[in-house]
Formats: C-alpha cells, structure tokens, sequence
C-alpha cells in the first residue's frame, strides 16, 4: 500500500499541482458566484433531476427515463437560456480591467469629501422632507444604455442639484439619477426591476428599481423612500434599509476613498455593520 501512495506521490510534478490548484480555485469562485445570485435555487432544481435522472435508469423508468434523457441533451441551451442574467453578470465580472480605473476613482481625496458632503445634504433633506430619490453610481460597468432612457445632465453634484431633480413635480423626479465619477450624467433614467419574488411587499416599486441595477452591474444605489423617508442602499441585489446620516457618510467616503481610514475602509465590513438595522 505505501508504495501505491508513493507511486501515486512520485507521478505528480509541478504543474499537475496548479493544474489542479487553478481548478479548484475556478471550482471555488463558480460555487461562491452562485450562492450570492438566485441562480442557486435553480442549481438545486438542477441537482433533483439529475438524481431522478439515475434513479430512473436503476429503477428502469424508461418513460421518465427517455424524457429526462431528452433534456439533458438540449440541457445546455436551456441553461443559457435560464441563467442568462447570471451568465451576463459573471462575464462582466471576468471582463473588468482592474488595471486601468473607472472614471469612479478618479477623484482626489478633498473632491471626494466635497462630494460625500454634498449626497448627505442632500439624502436627510429628502428624509426629512420624505422627497423620493433614487441615486446610481456607476462603477466599473457601464451604464450608458440605462442613462440613454433619461435626460444628460453631466452637471457637478451639489445637493441644490439632486433637490432640483427630485423635488415633487419636476419632470425628472420620477426616474433615477446616474452618478459618473464626481458628475450627476443623467436623470429621469429607467431602471431594470429586480426579479427576487422574496422581497418585502411593502417595497415600491422605487426600491425594486433599485435592487433591479445592482443586479445587472457592479452599481451601487441610494433610496429614499416616499412614504416613510426612510435612506436605504443597494449593492449586489441586497438591500440595507434605515442608513442616517453618519452611516451614509461613511458609506460613501470608503467609495470615493477605499482607503480614507480605519473606519471606512471595507464595503463588506461596512455593509456587515449597516445591516444590523434591517436587511431584505
């Protein structure tokens, strides 16, 4: 026995190593990909028909057997098909340049502070004052398609600016604004709703936008709800209700700045500490 291990020890060189190590890194990404999107539930459902699937030919099913066969052969069209939106996100994720920076990142550190400023003036009036607004900022995929249902502003963000936008009457109050680096691109835009039937009822359709952009892109959106001015924040189809003022501060110098301080620096950790108010 130990000279079948040895043998087995002996074959293996270098690069049968990070063959094996890249992988299961792959391995390892795809899992952690499909626990954070709704396409887990649909590789479950996957998994009981496989398991049919064998059952059927053991228990000689022939039926159930040819059926299940049959689509296995179109199976891989049909997963396109099904996890097109998780297919599109993934691509994204594996085409981002991390080398050259988004026009997100081009800001200095005294801009950035001058912009966060301004969001949170901006956020608690609408709070108090129980003004709806819903704020993208684009990161690293671009939005140009979303901001093309709306109207370019490509003015500086200023709280005067975001009041004038959503202040109730004004013909783009009822769309989103897009955020391009330290600029307001677009208002009035469309947003893309979420397709997650697991959200609270009580969520407009404000919130649904919402959480719909952060599941396409990389983006990150700031809501104010109208019936209750409640301050909320959507990154990767996660919604984080009951931000105040200080919390969005924070929130929003670590993205201007991911490395302002200690006690900004990490959107998880961030998100981790927002989410102990109320996570949907």
């Amino acid at each position: 026995m130990s000279d079948f291990f040895d043998n087995i020890v002996s074959s293996i060189g270098i690069f049968d190593i990070l063959d094996i190590a890249v992988v299961a890194f792959i391995i390892y990404k795809i899992l952690g990909f499909i626990q954070e999107t709704r396409a887990q539930q649909l590789v479950k459902g996957l998994l009981v028909l496989l398991v049919v699937f064998f059952l059927s030919d053991v228990l000689h099913l022939y039926t159930l057997n040819w059926l299940l066969k049959t689509f296995m052969n179109i199976g891989i069209i049909a997963l396109v098909v099904i996890f097109q939106p998780e297919l599109r996100r993934g691509l994204e994720y594996v085409g981002r340049n991390k080398i050259v920076k988004a026009p997100f990142g081009q800001v200095d550190k005294a801009k950035a502070k001058q912009i966060t400023d301004e969001f949170v003036k901006a956020l608690t009036s609408f709070s108090e004052t129980r003004t709806g607004a819903l704020i993208v900022i684009e990161k690293e995929v671009s939005l140009t398609d979303i901001a093309e249902t709306g109207t370019e502003i490509n003015g500086d963000i200023s709280a005067q600016l975001l009041g004038n936008i959503f202040y109730e009457g004004a013909p783009l109050h009822d769309g989103a604004v897009i955020i391009r680096g330290d600029k307001v691109y677009a208002a009035g835009c469309v947003l893309p709703l979420t397709e997650n039937k697991e959200l609270n009822k009580d969520l407009g359709t404000r919130h649904r936008a919402g959480i719909g952009i952060t599941e396409n892109s990389d983006a990150i959106t700031l809501i104010v709800s109208e019936e209750t001015g409640v301050i909320s924040y959507a990154v990767s189809g996660k919604l984080t209700r009951f931000l105040d003022a200080k919390m969005v501060e924070k929130l929003l110098l670590n993205l201007y700045i991911p490395a302002v301080s200690e006690e900004t620096s990490g959107i998880g950790r961030i998100v981790g500490k927002l989410g102990r108010g109320r996570d949907v």
